[in-house]
């Protein structure tokens, strides 16, 4: 009896075991691209080039690849209930910016929050957060928003980029 119930503790705890959940697994290249289902931030598609896998309740959904680098990518995804549906896609590059930059830094508790300027989702905080990363932007004045994934703790600044100047939004 006690395997029994230590059995189905351990099941209810794995993911897409809810009755109305799945999950959805995420081979995107690029890792980086973030990844929305029904227009919410969940975070990006992996994570040292391993692809995350998010639980979503079942049913049909709208997912967007977004990556500022790319064409951004929607599908339309039906996740079964206790399966995984895993999306494959490989977004089209677009053109580089033209210099003169200046960097945009990011620290945040929540390495997968959500980096947003000018209402643009521009990546992860993880990817903007140490000395030898930086969001490369154009010169001028940007709306810097910062969305931890959990949704709380919601960071906005005004921010103004210089030729070759650094900016870190905390």
């Amino acid at each position: 009896m006690t395997h029994t119930i230590l059995l189905f503790s351990v099941l209810t705890l794995l993911p897409c075991s809810a009755a109305d959940m799945g999950c959805l697994k995420t081979e995107v290249n690029p890792g980086g691209a973030g990844v929305f289902v029904d227009g919410k931030y969940l975070g990006p598609a992996a994570n040292f080039k391993i692809a995350r896998t998010y639980d979503i309740t079942a049913g049909e959904h709208e997912v967007k690849l977004v990556d500022p680098r790319y064409e951004e990518i929607v599908r339309r995804v039906t996740i079964v209930a206790g399966k995984k549906t895993v999306l494959h896609e490989v977004m089209k590059g677009l053109p580089p910016a033209k210099p003169p930059f200046g960097r945009l830094r990011i620290e945040n508790p929540d390495h997968f929050a959500a980096v947003y300027v000018n209402g643009r989702f521009m990546g992860h905080v993880d990817e903007f957060s140490n000395f030898a990363q930086g969001l490369l932007l154009n010169l001028g004045a940007y709306e810097v928003k910062v969305v931890p994934v959990n949704g709380s703790g919601e960071v906005m600044r005004t921010v103004t980029l210089a030729a070759d100047q650094t900016v870190i939004v905390k």
